[in-house]
């Protein structure tokens, strides 16, 4: 008899709730809904709108809205209701009550998600963090209003108990959390002086969650990092030395797409792996200039950015997926629009070199020319100018090595004993 094959779990099916405003939105956020939807694992099973002005106190949608969720989440037979907004604990505990079914929220979604992804113990602590930070509020709501009460016969005391007794809990590992999150903040620092011993320019990657980072990233550095179209599928970061044909190098970091409101609990969490990108020399805001609602992602993006303390950091603006327009001269026009901007296809590779010489502009800032004669006794001068500058030229005498390079200021003060003097 043969054996029987082990059943893939049923998927969980998920009725999407859209509450914006503006109805020319409602198609990208749709779009982005049902892609973080697919990236939990879950499957959309329908979806209704309902346009707010004011969200109502008690559930957020109005009563009448949470009637008709109620029969439209029994006929597709859906596990969960998700409401494309943050709600509060008694909203999600009304509207679980009202509705007979788990309800979540966008910031929960996007938290489990980023549960799931996490591989590295730096990025589990940053997402664990988050979630005890989102939850710790909502506490309140998984206690029933008779457990919450202070008083009545057979109600002195335990819901009350058991309320503060797990408050204390999850401050604790809030705390706890904090605490390592610290350690792994130092670490980086030490990590960051290290890097100013032995300087290499920085740029880091950001942008819109699938916009292309991934695929850039192995585009220039030839490496083969996962590049998914689904949301979030680079979540820890990653660091690839560059080096141009013509002998430039630098650091490129890959960081975690951003997407609109993104939870504050993740950006307070990820600030230690943010800094990152705040203390980089170079920012690539990498765009999907092929995305129907590219201009508003880029403004989410530029907001995320503001509030990691990164708006002084000089920026590249990349269009990219210029492959996937319908209208290839958008790009050339927005390129000649947009000062600092150059349009490219990671997947492609058309516009990288442009890509790579307008990085190469931007960080010979940070570089300087030097004619240095150098001893063959100090030629390890000489390897440090390749591995932190551009050798122009390299020419060996009877009293030492004749180096042209653009240099670091860090590495120049250390060659400018043997400068020539003309």
């Amino acid at each position: 008899m043969p054996e029987a094959q082990p059943t893939q779990p049923p998927q969980e099916r998920l009725f999407l709730v859209f509450v914006n405003t503006d109805e020319a939105d409602d198609k990208s956020l749709e779009d982005e809904l049902e892609g973080l939807v697919e990236a939990a694992g879950g499957e959309v099973a329908g979806s209704t709108r309902q346009r707010l002005s004011k969200p109502t106190k008690a559930t957020y949608i109005g009563s009448g809205k949470v009637e008709e969720l109620k029969v439209y989440a029994s006929e597709t037979a859906s596990d969960t209701v998700v409401v494309d907004a943050e709600l509060t604990g008694i909203q999600i505990r009304n509207l679980e009550e009202a509705l007979g079914r788990r309800v979540v929220d966008r910031t929960s979604l996007i938290l489990d998600i980023f549960a799931g992804r996490a591989k590295t113990r730096e990025g589990r602590l940053q997402v664990e963090l988050a979630q005890y930070t989102y939850r710790l509020p909502r506490l309140m709501s998984v206690y029933t209003k008779f457990e919450r009460q202070r008083g009545g016969i057979g109600m002195r005391g335990p819901g009350e108990t058991k309320l503060e007794s797990d408050r204390r809990m999850v401050n604790a590992r809030i705390a706890k959390l904090r605490e390592e999150i610290e350690e792994v903040k130092r670490h980086r620092h030490l990590q960051r002086e290290s890097r100013s011993n032995n300087p290499v320019p920085t740029v880091s990657l950001v942008g819109y969650t699938s916009a292309g980072k991934s695929t850039l990233m192995n585009s220039l550095t030839g490496t083969d990092l996962l590049a998914d179209a689904m949301p979030f599928a680079t979540l820890d970061p990653t660091t690839r030395r560059v080096q141009t044909t013509d002998g430039f190098t630098f650091f490129l970091t890959d960081t975690v797409g951003f997407i609109r409101h993104l939870p504050t609990q993740l950006v307070a969490a990820f600030r230690a792996t943010l800094e990152e990108v705040a203390q980089a020399d170079l920012l690539l805001h990498v765009i999907d200039v092929s995305h129907e609602d590219w201009e508003g992602q880029r403004d989410a993006v530029l907001e995320t950015i503001e509030t990691i303390d990164a708006s002084g950091v000089p920026m590249v603006t990349v269009f990219n997926k210029v492959d996937a327009l319908s209208d290839p001269s958008l790009a050339r026009r927005l390129v000649a629009e947009w000062p600092d901007s150059v349009a490219v296809s990671a997947l492609t590779g058309s516009g990288l070199d442009d890509l790579t010489a307008v990085v190469h502009r931007h960080l010979r800032n940070r570089f300087g020319h030097i004619e240095a004669l150098i001893p063959y006794e100090k030629s390890a001068l000489v390897e440090s100018c390749h591995k932190f500058g551009r050798v122009l030229r390299e020419e060996y005498r009877d009293d030492g090595i004749l180096v042209v390079a653009e240099v670091v200021p860090e590495w120049r003060s250390k060659l400018e004993p043997y400068a020539v003097v003309e």
